[in-house]
């Protein structure tokens, strides 16, 4: 038995088993992974090319599994330690914070190639205490402005959230505005209570025209979305003969991590040479 000085508090333990429950349901981890091929999809990234990319309250990293078998590098925030700690015991492959995002980014400016978000934006709406600065708008201002400073130019950001009413559309899109962001609210199946789904697509650069809205999906709402999953899945199978994962960590996709991780400015990135990519022979 552990030492009693040793052991954390009941909640402590009470979040992290929250945690693994809610990642290891399957509902949760379909429903997670279908809304962030969809971001993909609204973020409209150029096909195979390597881009660095945020994943904004990443929780425990379902999104960011589908990132790594798409072949993204990323970096994900969270404010909650439970769910960071269950992303590092599944060791997905993107750099970690434990951050308020209503705090804002303390990125370089143009660290990233793109964001996305997953049932997040709308907890910016609640205000933690009586203190001006701790109001929707004013938390949102910070998010916006700082996170338009950390995307690179041209570039977007897609969020999917629950918003209670129109209203609140309005005031994260007035705010997104402001801070210097095209583009505005993407409603997948809007005719279906079950299916409906928000996106706020916003752009950063392009010059408005060269960035065109998206459209939402039309059709039977929930069925369609299973549909368009379901087949995404099965691409991704035929693209992966074994494993979870592409086998994405050829040569070609080595350089184009190390120059990535060379443009964040990260120590140590190993030197190119005639041996990237070599793998080893099997010593019997």
């Amino acid at each position: 038995m552990s030492r009693p000085e040793l052991q954390a508090p009941p909640e402590i333990y009470y979040g992290d088993i929250e945690a693994k429950k809610y990642t290891g349901n399957t509902r949760n981890q379909q429903i997670q992974a279908d809304m962030t091929y969809r971001a993909l999809e609204l973020l409209n990234l150029p096909q195979n090319e390597p881009a660095f990319l945020l994943d904004i309250g990443c929780g425990s990293g379902l999104s960011g599994e589908i990132l790594d078998e798409e072949g993204y590098i990323w970096a994900g925030m969270d404010i909650a330690p439970s769910m960071l700690e269950v992303a590092l015991e599944r060791e997905v492959e993107g750099d970690l914070f434990l951050q308020d995002i209503g705090q804002g980014f303390g990125f370089r400016p143009g660290s990233f190639d793109g964001a996305i978000s997953i049932s997040v934006l709308q907890w910016l709406l609640n205000a933690e205490t009586s203190h001006p600065t701790s109001s929707p708008p004013h938390r949102l201002h910070r998010f916006f402005t700082t996170l338009h400073s950390t995307l690179r130019n041209p570039s977007r950001a897609v969020f999917q959230f629950y918003p209670s009413s129109d209203d609140q559309i309005q005031l994260i899109t007035s705010i997104a505005q402001k801070a210097g962001f095209g583009g505005g609210v993407v409603v997948d199946y809007p005719n279906s209570k079950k299916a409906r789904k928000v996106f706020l697509c916003l752009f950063v650069g392009g010059g408005g025209g060269q960035q065109q809205m998206p459209k939402g999906l039309e059709g039977e709402g929930e069925e369609d979305s299973k549909v368009r999953f379901e087949r995404r899945r099965e691409r991704e199978r035929l693209k992966t003969k074994v494993g979870k994962r592409k086998n994405v960590k050829d040569k070609d996709w080595i350089l184009r991590k190390k120059e990535l991780y060379r443009k964040r400015g990260k120590e140590g990135v190993p030197r190119d040479s005639k041996f990237t990519g070599r793998k080893r022979k099997a010593v019997f």
